[in-house]
């Protein structure tokens, strides 16, 4: 039973395209994991970064806090020798 010269020529052409596109589709479902893994390590880095920032700053706001009570510490204790003096 002969076949069709079109229904060859047409699978032909079919084939020939996906078999050229494999390659391409293949590096886009390398790529696509790839690249959100890369932003979601870019988007914990930052996040990271700003829980860092929040820490730091609180243990500054401490550490002034610690200096400032030390000199009223020490007015205190002077005012207390003065009035146990006098």
């Amino acid at each position: 039973m002969p076949v069709n010269e079109q229904i060859t020529d047409s699978i032909t052409q079919v084939s020939t395209s996906t078999i050229g596109g494999t390659p391409a589709q293949a590096m886009a479902n390398l790529l696509m994991p790839t690249s959100q893994a890369l932003s979601t390590a870019a988007l914990n880095a930052s996040a990271a970064q700003q829980q860092a920032q929040t820490t730091m700053q609180s243990a500054t706001v401490q550490g002034i806090n610690s200096l400032m009570a030390i000199g009223t510490a020490v007015v205190g204790r002077g005012a207390e020798s003065i009035l146990e003096e006098g």
